[in-house]
């Protein structure tokens, strides 16, 4: 199969940006290669944010869709441009969007996701074929329909000059999840591990009155104290202790656990973040002891990505937990962390065209596996 170039773009469980990224793919399946050619980040207005994040009804989430659209499709327009290539060239943009609730079987009596985004939109502004939707077939086949990205962990960052190696990746995004990855697909195991940024997110823009979105260089949680009692009460969420597959967002970890935070101790915000932190540190190092250190003992390193990468007291107390597995950024395989995500789509959207599955059966649970996504031509 010819290379193609494909752009992917989404908005994270951050909801800080629209990212997109460029990236030439080739071949499909396990001969599957990408190459980043170009990534842009378009951060979103701090209104956008707060109307995406607060509550919704029929016609505010309408409207979010069609606004949504148009900032992907800027988005997709602006990495073209960075690439210096022309859209007759693109071959499918992978449209992610942006999720605004996530309800596996294990959360609902009806499992369901919602992204949104308007795929119609992005098709006309660019004038290019749009897959997007990529969670909702792996649910009709009672999967959970996350996590998505081990597909790409496996397809670019296995180890093959070494099958028998594995490797982790650690995303930490508003969710974290991890992937270990080797030589076959069906041995892969992914699975959301809690929380990383999104707690500490809400904890910021409370301590701050809006001015910061995060902990910013761990600048604000490192300022106080871990809360033990709190800490443990966190620790007992009943995501934590579910095996794997499991996958979170923010109905077990968003605003509603944030201000159930902030109304008990509202006078100590920076220990509430202290708080926030160690939870998200202790939740991934739990994970790995009860779920990864027994099956892969031998485990490479455990290589990171997103936002709480920037985070130097957060990633100093994660490897610490994690040792003796040495913790490193993903750029150390020769690939900027911050756009693994975007690249995903874009593998996931040739995967699409190609007609090939691209479902991790043992990260989401699904009977079988298939074609992800929704062509609008």
């Amino acid at each position: 199969m010819p290379p193609r170039l494909c752009v992917g773009v989404l908005s994270g469980t951050s909801v800080d940006a629209a990212d997109a990224a460029l990236c030439q793919v080739e071949g499909t399946g396990a001969d599957v290669k990408l190459q980043l050619l170009a990534h842009v980040s378009q951060p979103f207005s701090p209104e956008l944010i707060a109307r995406v994040l607060g509550p919704q009804d029929a016609r505010s989430l309408c409207a979010l869709n069609f606004e949504l659209g148009e900032r992907f499709a800027e988005a997709v327009l602006a990495v073209i441009a960075r690439a210096g290539v022309s859209r007759e060239d693109i071959h499918v943009i992978g449209s992610h969007g942006q999720t605004m609730a996530h309800l596996p079987s294990d959360l609902s009596p009806i499992a369901s996701t919602l992204q949104i985004g308007e795929a119609d939109v992005i098709a006309e502004r660019t004038g290019l074929p749009v897959v997007s939707d990529f969670r909702t077939r792996d649910m009709s086949v009672g999967g959970q329909g996350a996590p998505l990205v081990p597909y790409l962990d496996w397809a670019v960052f296995r180890n093959r000059e070494r099958p028998d190696a594995t490797r982790a990746f650690l995303n930490l995004g508003g969710i974290a999840n991890v992937s270990v990855v080797g030589e076959h697909l069906d041995d892969t195991l992914a699975f959301d591990t809690g929380p990383a940024n999104m707690v500490l997110d809400g904890l910021a823009r409370r301590a701050t009155q809006g001015r910061l979105g995060c902990d910013r260089d761990g600048s604000l949680s490192s300022q106080g104290q871990v809360i033990p009692g709190l800490l443990e009460e966190l620790l007992a969420h009943p995501f934590l202790a579910r095996p794997p597959p499991r996958s979170a967002g923010r109905e077990g970890f968003g605003e509603a656990l944030v201000d159930r935070l902030w109304k008990a101790a509202p006078e100590r915000p920076h220990d509430l973040m202290a708080t926030a932190r160690a939870f998200t540190v202790e939740a991934t190092a739990r994970a790995f002891d009860t779920w990864l250190r027994p099956r892969f003992p031998r485990m490479e390193a455990v290589y990171a990505s997103g936002g709480g990468t920037r985070n130097p007291v957060l990633m100093a107390d994660l490897r610490a937990r994690l040792a003796p597995v040495p913790l490193e950024r993903l750029d150390v395989l020769g690939f900027p962390e911050e756009a693994k995500e975007a690249a995903l789509f874009a593998l996931l959207a040739a995967e699409h065209r190609a007609g090939t599955p691209a479902n991790v059966r043992p990260a989401t649970g699904a009977r079988r596996r298939v074609v992800l996504g929704k062509l609008t031509p």
